[in-house]
C-alpha cells in the first residue's frame, strides 16, 4: 500500500507536478470561497438537543398546543440589593416598565403592568429576605439571534437611564442596586456571545501554540510555518463546503462544534505532517536528490497517514448514529476536517516540501554524508551534522525489548490505578453550570435559585389525557416527600380531556438528585390514571419542563454511549485487521487505547476535582473524548507499528521493535505535545464543558505519547514476540531469532 501510494503521489508532487498541486489547491479554494457560504455565516446555535420523540419534547409540543402561552419567551429582570430593596428601588422598576411601554424594545410583545403598581404591590413580590425581585420582559418568539441580542440591548439601554451601567457591571457584593438579565433569552444570547469571544481566541491561542512548539521541537521558523500551511489551506475548502451544507440545511453547525473541529485541525492536521516530515528528514540524510528522497518518504509513511486519517474518520463519522444533537452535529465537521486534511497532508504538503527541499530544515539542515563532506572541504571547516534520532529514543528502543515484563507491569498498574477514579465521576446535565459563575445570566439565575423557591425556579409539568372527572392526581403527586405543591388542574385549549399539572419540588431542579426523581413522578402518574381504568397509561402521559429535559438528555446520551463505543471499537478493529493483518496485534492495540482512556478520564477527574474544584463534570464529557481519543490513539499505534512491521521484513524482532521505536518516538512525542496542547488551550476558555473536555483529551493524548506507545505496546509486542503479528509471519529466519539479542 505504502509503494502504490507513495508512487502515485510522486507523479503529482514531484519536480514536474509540484507547482501544478499548489496552483490546484489555491484554485479550488478561491472557487469554493467565491461560490459559497464560510461555514461562520451558517452557525445556528438554537438547534434541537433531543430527538422529536423524547417524553419532554412531546410534552413541550402539547402543552403548545392546548396550553398555549401567547406572550413570548421571557427575558427575567432581576433586580438585587445585598442588604434588602428600597422604595427608591421600587421607583426604579416602575420609571423602567414605564419607558418600555412608551418605547418598546423591537421584539417586544408583552410587559406586566409595573408602571401602574405602587411600590407597595411591587414589593409584595420580594423575596421573603427583601433583596431580590424578578420581573419579565417577553419577546416575540420569532425573533432570531441576532434580533435576541439586540432585543438585550436595547433593554440594557433603558434600565441604565435608571440604574446607570453599574448595576449591571459591579459585583454582587457591594452594596448598591444590581440588575442581571437572565431567563430563556438572557441565557441564550448570552451563552451565543460566549462562544463567539471564544472562537476567536481559540484559534489565536491555537495558532500560536502550535507555532511556538514547532519552533522548538524542530528549531526551523520555515519548517514550523509548513505545517500551518497546510492546515490553512484545509480549512480554506472546509469552510465553504461546510457552509454549503449548513446553507442548504443538509447539516446543522454551532459554534461549539467549529471551535473543536478548529482544534482537531490543528492537532491531528500537524501531526500528518509531522509524519511525513520526520521521514522525509531521516531520507535527506541518505538521499542527495530531494525529490527521491521525498518519493521514498512518501513511500515509507503515505500508507500510515492513509489509514491514521481514515481511522479517525469512520470513528467520527459514529457520532452520525447519536441521537443527541451535539454529538450528532459534531460527526460532519470533524470527520470532514480530517478527511481533507488528510489528502492536503498527502498532496499539498509534498509539493511543498518538493519546492522548498532541505531549505525547509534551515538552519539545520540534513545532508548526506558526502554533502557534509563537500561542504565541509569548500568552507574549510568541520561541521556536525544531526542525527535523525538522538540518544533519548535509542535508549527507548533497548529497555522495551531487554525488559519487557517490567515496562508492562509498571505501566499497567500505573494506568490501572489512574483509571479506577474514573468510576467515582459525579456527573451533570446542566449546561447552565459549564458556563462561568459570572457571566450576567448565570448570576442572575443563582440570584433567583437562592432567594427564592427553588422548586418554582422550573416547574415540572405533567400532562396527562384523561376523560376522567374524578382523577385524584393532584393528592398522589403532593404526596410524595420531594414534592412541595402541585397547581390546581389546568384543562386543555382544544381538548378538555388533556390535564396539566405544574408539580414545584422541594429542592433545586436541575440537580442529579432531582433528575433521578422524573421516574418515580411518572411511575405515581402511570399508577393513578392505570387505577382510573386509563388502558395504556404510559401513552397518555408526559412530563415536561426542564428536569424531565435533563432526565431525557441523561437517558438519550447513555443510549448514544452504548451504541457507539462498541461500533468504533469494531471500525478500529477491522481498519487495523485490514491494515496490520494481525488479529492478535488487533487486539492488544485496542485494549491499550482503552486502558489509556480510561486513565485519562480517571486522570481528569483527580485534577477538576480535587485540583479545580469542580463538583461533576458534564455528562457529555465520557463519549465525546472516548471518540477522540480511541480514534486519535490509534494513529500514533499505526504509525509506529507499521515502522516495526517493515523493519520486521529484514531484521530480528527485536531488533525491529527497537529501531521502530528510536525511529518513531521523536516524531510521535512531538505531534503528541502538539496534539495535547492544541486540546489544551481549550482549558484557557471560560465554557467549563469545553474546558472539561480539553483537559481530559490532552490527558489522554499526553498518556498516549508518553507511556503506551513508546513503552507498553512495543513491550507487549516483544513479549508476544511472532504471534504478535498471527496469522502473518514476518519471520522466517530462525538464526536470526536466535541471535537478536546481539544484535540490540
Amino acid at each position: 500500500m505504502n509503494k502504490f501510494i507513495g508512487n502515485g503521489i510522486a507523479r503529482i508532487t514531484g519536480k514536474k507536478g509540484r507547482w501544478v498541486t499548489l496552483g490546484i489547491w489555491v484554485l479550488i479554494i478561491a472557487i469554493l470561497s467565491l461560490a459559497w457560504p464560510s461555514v461562520n455565516k451558517v452557525e445556528d446555535n438554537s438547534a434541537f438537543q433531543l430527538p422529536s420523540d423524547a417524553m419532554s419534547v412531546q410534552a413541550a409540543k402539547i402543552a403548545k398546543e392546548q396550553f398555549p402561552d401567547d406572550a413570548g419567551n421571557p427575558v427575567l429582570i432581576t433586580w438585587y440589593r445585598g442588604n434588602g430593596l428600597t422604595n427608591k428601588d421600587f421607583e426604579t422598576v416602575k420609571k423602567t416598565y414605564n419607558r418600555l411601554e412608551k418605547q418598546p424594545i423591537d421584539d417586544q410583545s408583552f410587559i406586566p403592568p409595573f408602571s401602574k403598581m405602587p411600590p407597595e404591590s411591587i414589593k409584595s413580590s420580594v423575596s421573603k429576605d427583601g433583596t431580590a425581585l424578578v420581573t419579565p420582559v417577553f419577546i416575540n418568539k420569532n425573533a432570531g439571534i441576532n434580533q435576541l441580542q439586540e432585543d438585550i440591548d436595547q433593554l440594557n439601554r433603558s434600565i441604565s437611564r435608571f440604574t446607570g451601567k453599574h448595576a449591571f457591571s459591579d459585583k454582587l457584593d457591594t452594596g448598591s442596586l444590581h440588575v442581571r438579565l437572565t431567563g430563556p433569552v438572557g441565557i441564550q444570547t448570552d451563552a451565543v456571545s460566549l462562544f463567539s469571544q471564544a472562537d476567536v481566541a481559540l484559534l489565536i491561542a491555537t495558532v500560536l501554540l502550535v507555532l511556538i512548539l514547532l519552533i522548538v521541537l524542530y528549531r526551523s521558523p520555515l519548517l514550523a510555518i509548513v505545517p500551518l500551511i497546510g492546515v490553512g489551506f484545509a480549512y480554506g475548502v472546509i469552510s465553504p463546503i461546510l457552509g454549503l451544507m449548513g446553507d442548504k440545511g443538509w447539516i446543522t453547525i454551532d459554534t461549539q462544534s467549529v471551535s473543536i473541529m478548529t482544534v482537531l485541525l490543528f492537532g491531528a492536521g500537524t501531526d500528518y505532517c509531522l509524519f511525513l516530515v520526520s521521514r522525509y528528514r531521516e531520507e535527506l540524510f541518505e538521499e542527495q536528490d530531494k525529490f527521491k528522497a521525498l518519493e521514498s518518504a512518501i513511500k515509507h509513511s503515505g500508507g500510515a497517514i492513509l489509514m491514521s486519517a481514515l481511522t479517525v474518520v469512520l470513528g467520527l463519522s459514529t457520532l452520525l448514529l447519536a441521537h443527541y444533537g451535539s454529538y450528532h452535529r459534531f460527526a460532519v465537521p470533524f470527520s470532514l476536517a480530517v478527511l481533507i486534511m488528510g489528502l492536503a497532508a498527502l498532496t499539498l504538503l509534498p509539493a511543498i516540501l518538493a519546492i522548498f527541499g532541505r531549505v525547509s530544515f534551515f538552519p539545520f539542515i540534513p545532508r548526506t554524508k558526502e554533502m557534509t563532506k563537500a561542504l565541509a572541504e569548500k568552507k574549510g571547516k568541520t561541521i556536525k551534522q544531526r542525527k535523525a534520532h538522538g540518544s533519548a529514543s535509542g535508549f527507548l528502543g533497548r529497555i522495551v525489548t531487554r525488559r519487557p515484563w517490567t515496562i508492562i507491569i509498571a505501566s499497567v498498574i500505573v494506568l490501572g490505578v489512574l483509571a479506577s477514579f474514573s468510576a467515582k465521576i459525579n456527573y451533570t446535565y446542566d449546561l447552565l453550570e459549564s458556563f462561568p459563575k459570572d457571566m450576567p445570566s448565570r448570576e442572575g439565575f443563582d440570584i433567583i435559585a437562592e432567594h427564592f423557591s427553588a422548586g418554582e425556579l422550573a416547574p415540572v409539568q405533567v400532562i396527562v389525557d384523561s376523560h376522567r372527572e374524578d382523577l385524584d392526581l393532584k393528592e398522589k403527586l403532593e404526596a410524595l416527600p420531594f414534592v412541595k405543591s402541585v397547581s390546581k388542574a389546568q384543562r386543555g385549549k382544544t381538548d378538555k380531556d388533556i390535564l396539566s399539572f405544574d408539580i414545584n419540588l422541594a429542592q433545586n431542579p436541575y440537580t442529579a438528585k432531582s433528575i433521578d426523581l422524573i421516574p418515580k413522578i411518572k411511575n405515581t402518574t402511570a399508577s393513578v390514571l392505570s387505577h382510573a381504568g386509563i388502558a395504556s397509561p404510559d401513552r397518555n402521559l408526559w412530563i415536561g419542563g426542564e428536569t424531565a429535559n435533563l432526565y431525557d438528555t441523561k437517558t438519550v446520551t447513555d443510549r448514544d454511549a452504548k451504541v457507539i463505543v462498541p461500533i468504533v471499537i469494531l471500525i478500529i478493529a477491522l481498519l487495523l485487521l485490514f491494515y496490520l493483518r494481525s488479529v492478535i496485534a488487533m487486539i492488544y492495540l485496542i485494549l491499550t487505547v482503552l486502558l489509556s482512556y480510561f486513565s485519562a478520564l480517571g486522570t481528569g477527574w483527580l485534577l477538576l476535582h480535587y485540583g479545580m474544584g469542580v463538583s461533576a463534570i458534564q455528562g457529555l464529557i465520557p463519549l465525546y473524548s472516548f471518540v477522540f481519543l480511541v480514534a486519535l490513539g490509534e494513529d500514533y499505534n499505526i504509525f509506529m507499528i507499521s515502522d516495526i512491521w517493515k523493519n520486521g521484513k529484514t531484521q530480528p524482532m527485536k531488533t525491529a521493535v527497537a529501531n521502530g521505536v528510536s525511529k518513531t518516538t521523536s516524531v510521535i512525542t512531538s505531534a503528541g505535545l502538539i496534539l495535547a496542547g492544541t486540546f489544551a488551550v481549550l482549558a484557557t476558555l471560560p465554557i467549563q464543558v469545553l474546558v472539561q473536555f480539553g483537559i481530559v483529551t490532552a490527558i489522554g493524548v499526553l498518556l498516549d505519547t508518553f507511556v503506551v506507545r513508546p513503552l507498553l505496546v512495543p513491550a507487549i509486542t516483544t513479549v508476544l514476540g511472532r504471534y504478535a503479528f498471527w496469522p502473518g509471519r514476518l519471520w522466517k529466519d530462525t538464526s536470526k531469532k536466535e541471535n537478536y539479542s546481539k544484535e540490540i
